[in-house]
């Protein structure tokens, strides 16, 4: 904006400086400084002039409390000052925000929603003085929120995996790309028969009809990750088809403004502004993007990148915004595209979300949904003129027919009706991108208070009700619903048992290796046995499940999983008669890694998974790793496993002895010990260590633990029975049966710390919940509910042994 544009006079009382220029010429800028509270006139040509009193110099710092506590109107000193003012807009924001959190959650509406409303809420309070749309409240607390909105958006592109579209198939694109078009053309005749007046390109119908029908990837991945179905079959296919979307409408916005101006300012306009695009994207491509590539190789496998580079693609961002402008860009474009050339994953893409993401995501975000709440004003649309109405009809038009693609064509695709509803629903949402979107047309004057209004409750509903139907419509858990026996125990000695081994840190690839070796499975025995290399998703937005076997190339030198493959591939060289090896990799949210664990139990058969546990200790008992996360998943496996599930707790020396045994000798060196006191989990024990001992260097004895009374048992009389059944039929094929009479907790204790010090392995059945006069007085001394009452004292302080637990969880019948 030129100076001869704007006249620039002084007020009366001199403290102020006075704005005057034409309205529809605001910038994004403008707007944000300038506020709605700015009045109105009309210059000698006719033009609608605004008038802004702007205060000068600008007061930030104040000179402190006592100071102001001196003062005769405490209140409006303290508000005179845009630092003090803006950290209690802060607080004032953030206390009204979780205020209605706490309150919608309880119906699972998301915490955008509530951001939102916190706007209107102050809008229509008394607050003012606090928060208002002025100049002295705008111009900074706007700036910090759209300060956050821009950063979201450069995050989200960094999390976007150009490479995926590739890979998606042809579905996951017609999907994505008919769940646009289709929706912006019956939104397009919607409003050309409701409006059928003037062109559609001046009078912004296509521009908008783009914005009403389009598909916003950072808005579905939010979606997906607070449902917790990322990873799910309808997350990924969801995430397939909004990445293919989102491009679509990128591409045609992108168009209609081209075509706008074309119309506006003729065809060499457009000329340079493309060439100048083309130019920006040139150079982020294929300038910056082989440098921050160049980066990243020289990083260290599983190491940090260094600091200066990170500070130089965080500067590259601040330049952007500046060169966007210059480059005759949308301001979000930018940011955006240089988001997406940043290469996603570790290093360097993982680094700029675990520093940038709390502040932009956490604090200034929500300041930004919470000033679009402020822009809303519900007596405009009592006064809305009929171009507003026909938006709004065309709005919801575009919604319903959206939803109604959405959910056709995965149901012609055989999935199932209440899926393809869920999918559907995903599609559809809106969120912070439209708001945000909506919002900046509404601050340049593109669409009127009205229009903004009405797209205002239709995110708001939409929003609001989305997850709360998606919860209710899918649940990916149904589908680990097993009819068949999946267990150790239901399995021939002579049948291939197919287990799944998960993997989070490099020390348990030992581990497991260790215990298959250990039990060295004989020809007659077979194994097959699939590593799950869990994988934290950092720094990208879509899911991986990388199986090795089939994708060669994956064996790079940043591969996610190479170590691993090549410990396998040896482990299964040495042992091929007996073990068969595949190795995979799942790259995914910890919250919902349990879905892959499950998939891949679903799709491969298996009886068995051997989960790690979440801690391991050194030699002298202090903790040498321990994972939260990896407890959660635990749980959740236990839970919702197709199968049966072993809990690995490595002892002190972690099976490493095993290695020094000669299993070429018939002197057994191995001692596997079976703890039983009755019930379902104790005979998956059993089984499990009857295949153990198979291996010649392996003996197995069963320790029966019997209450001196039977009073208070939960067993009923039908599995007593069967106890008995299995242990006169299994007495005679192990190698030693001891049994011991114990009246209750404390004494188990005692018998088996004389005990334990003779094994080297020790398998215990679960049995969570269940209550026995053998272990009385040992709930509430549990710690880790996960490893049942007999595996948390036999991982306890007190017992410090050379011994390994294994602690068995028979496969659970649960009703659908």
């Amino acid at each position: 904006m030129k100076n001869n544009d704007v006249p620039i006079f002084k007020s009366p009382d001199q403290n102020t400086i006075l704005h005057q220029f034409p309205s529809r010429n605001l910038s994004l800028q403008d707007a944000m400084a300038i506020g709605s509270s700015s009045s109105y006139s009309t210059g000698m040509d006719g033009l609608k002039l605004e008038e802004v009193c702007l205060k000068f110099p600008p007061k930030v710092t104040s000179p402190g409390m006592a100071t102001l506590l001196l003062a005769k109107d405490k209140l409006a000193k303290l508000m005179d000052y845009s630092g003090l003012r803006l950290h209690l807009q802060m607080v004032v924001i953030f206390v009204l925000t979780q205020t209605l959190h706490s309150l919608l959650k309880i119906l699972g509406v998301p915490v955008f929603v509530s951001q939102v409303l916190a706007g209107i809420v102050l809008t229509s309070s008394d607050q003012h003085s606090l928060i208002s749309i002025s100049e002295d409240s705008v111009a900074i607390l706007g700036t910090v929120g759209a300060f956050g909105f821009v950063f979201f958006m450069f995050l989200s592109g960094v999390k976007m995996d150009l490479s995926s579209t590739y890979k998606s198939g042809k579905k996951a694109v017609c999907f994505g790309f008919l769940t646009v078009v289709v929706p912006l053309i019956f939104c397009l005749a919607t409003v050309k028969l409701l409006h059928s007046g003037g062109n559609v390109f001046t009078n912004k119908i296509f521009f908008l009809a783009v914005s009403y029908s389009g598909t916003s990837f950072p808005v579905i991945h939010c979606l997906l990750d607070e449902l917790k179905i990322l990873n799910s079959e309808i997350g990924r296919i969801g995430l397939s088809a909004a990445l293919i979307g989102n491009l679509v409408t990128l591409v045609l916005t992108m168009f209609s403004i081209l075509v706008r101006t074309g119309l506006e300012h003729g065809e060499k306009r457009v000329l340079i502004d493309i060439g100048l695009a083309l130019l920006f994207i040139f150079v982020v491509m294929f300038v910056l993007r082989p440098v921050m590539k160049w980066m990243v190789k020289r990083t260290p496998e599983a190491a940090q990148i260094k600091g200066v580079c990170f500070y130089l693609v965080v500067l590259a961002f601040m330049m952007s915004l500046r060169f966007t402008e210059l480059f005759h860009l949308h301001i979000l474009y930018g940011p955006f595209i240089l988001g997406m050339a940043v290469p996603d994953g570790p290093p360097l893409g993982s680094a700029l979300i675990e520093k940038l993401e709390p502040f932009a995501s956490g604090l200034f975000l929500p300041i930004f949904a919470t000033t679009c709440g402020l822009r809303f004003n519900l007596p405009y649309l009592k006064n809305s003129n009929e171009f507003a109405d026909d938006q709004a009809i065309g709005a919801v038009v575009a919604l319903v027919i959206k939803f109604g693609v959405s959910f056709v064509l995965p149901w012609l695709c055989e999935i199932p009706t209440r899926d393809s509803l869920a999918l559907a629903f995903i599609m559809v949402s809106k969120g912070i991108v439209e708001i945000g979107s909506y919002t900046i047309m509404h601050d340049n004057r593109i669409i009127s208070e009205d229009i903004f209004s009405y797209m205002t409750i239709i995110i708001i509903s939409v929003a609001g009700i989305v997850p709360v139907l998606v919860k209710r419509l899918y649940d990916p858990s149904i589908k680990y619903l097993c009819f068949q026996k999946r267990t150790v125990a239901s399995t021939r000695l002579d049948q291939e048992l197919r287990m799944i081994g998960c993997i989070h840190v490099p020390a348990h690839v030992n581990s497991m290796i260790n215990l298959l070796n250990a039990s060295c499975p004989p020809k007659e025995s077979p194994i097959a046995f699939d590593v799950l290399h869990l994988v934290k998703l950092q720094g990208r937005a879509t899911p991986l499940f990388i199986d090795h076997h089939n994708h060669i190339e994956t064996m790079s030198d940043r591969s996610y999983s190479k170590s691993v493959v090549i410990a396998f591939k040896q482990f299964e060289r040495d042992n091929s008669e007996s073990v068969s090896v595949n190795v995979f990799t799942a790259v995914s949210p910890p919250i919902s890694m349990y879905e892959d664990i499950c998939n891949l139990a679903m799709n491969c058969s298996t009886s068995f998974i051997i989960l790690p546990f979440h801690r391991r200790w050194y030699t002298d008992g202090s903790i040498e790793w321990e994972d939260q996360t990896v407890r959660s998943l635990n749980l959740d496996i236990l839970e919702k496993a197709p199968c049966s599930v072993g809990i690995l707790v490595e002892g002190r020396h972690n099976l490493r002895d095993t290695n020094t045994m000669s299993l070429s000798s018939n002197t057994p060196s191995f001692h596997v010990a079976v703890i039983f006191l009755g019930g379902q989990d104790d005979w998956e024990a059993i089984a499990l260590g009857k295949r153990i001992s198979q291996a010649e260097s392996a003996t197995l004895t069963i320790i029966h633990l019997k209450a001196t009374n039977n009073l208070g048992t939960v067993l009923v009389d039908h599995e007593r029975t069967l106890d008995m059944e299995m242990l006169r039929h299994i007495r005679g094929s192990v190698d030693a049966y001891m049994e011991e009479q114990v009246t209750d907790g404390p004494e188990t204790g005692s018998f088996l710390r004389s005990v334990v010090e003779n094994y080297q392995l020790i398998i215990v059945g679960r049995r969570y919940s269940s209550e026995d006069p053998q272990t009385s007085g040992l709930q509430e001394w549990c710690e880790f509910e996960e490893i049942g009452l007999i595996g948390d004292l036999l991982s306890s302080k007190e017992f410090i042994g050379n011994y390994s637990l294994f602690i068995v969880q028979q496969q659970r019948q649960r009703s659908a």
